[in-house]
């Protein structure tokens, strides 16, 4: 039987089956990046073709499969290339994760039609659980942000609107500021002036525009010229 603490790797190639038992939350951090040392993650130096019952993966699949009779590096593609049976914990955790990037997300570019406000991130997530969507813990959340909205919009109202700022720049505060304004909306036009001020006409979605105020006002100390067309 597969221990408690132990996670299972799964990887079917042409039918065959191939199973690897790792520890959860390391193998969890390779999965996702977080983590680049392998040699700690494996529970068994074993290629199953089912850990629970024990049974070997063959000789023969391995290599046939993975050009290599290498169990180190064979493990490695298994967890890479795998599907990681996340504990229940592990789950629980990626989930909230996910959906906090999905409220960012949705805070960010859409609004209140009533108020030309961003929603609160509270009320959106409270907005979610009621509605009972399943987040997936490994898709992007902007992939899965367009079916959240449209389940969202039974209950709350959402609208994405468009904000095009005119900004000028001051030089001292000007290549600081560009890489500002280049991040967080779309430039429709720029324009370098004689004394090295920036001039720019930037899209930006209403959501995001008090993010993008308050950066520019950081970087140079208040002193840009905004207005909105």
């Amino acid at each position: 039987m597969v221990e408690a603490r132990t996670s299972t790797v799964r990887l079917t190639i042409n039918g065959d089956k191939f199973e690897i038992l790792v520890k959860p939350d390391p193998a969890l951090e390779y999965k996702t990046g977080k983590r680049t040392d392998f040699s700690s993650l494996l529970v068994s130096d074993e290629i199953y073709s089912d850990a629970n019952k024990g049974s070997r993966a063959s000789g023969e699949k391995l290599t046939k499969h993975f050009k290599t009779k290498d169990t180190g590096e064979i493990a490695k593609q298994i967890l890479t290339r795998g599907e990681l049976a996340l504990t229940t914990d592990q789950r629980r955790r990626m989930v909230e994760e996910k959906k906090k990037q999905i409220v960012q997300f949705i805070s960010r570019n859409f609004v209140d039609p009533k108020t030309h406000l961003p929603h609160p991130p509270i009320r959106i997530e409270s907005a979610i659980n009621e509605v009972r969507i399943i987040i997936d813990p490994f898709k992007r959340a902007e992939d899965q942000a367009k079916q959240v909205i449209e389940a969202l919009r039974k209950i709350l109202p959402l609208r994405s609107e468009v904000a095009v700022l005119t900004i000028t720049i001051p030089p001292q505060f000007a290549s600081q500021s560009y890489s500002v304004l280049k991040g967080t909306g779309n430039f429709k036009n720029e324009q370098w002036l004689s004394d090295g001020s920036l001039k720019a006409i930037v899209e930006v979605n209403a959501g995001a525009k008090g993010t993008l105020l308050d950066r520019i006002g950081s970087v140079t100390k208040g002193s840009a010229q905004i207005t909105e067309a």
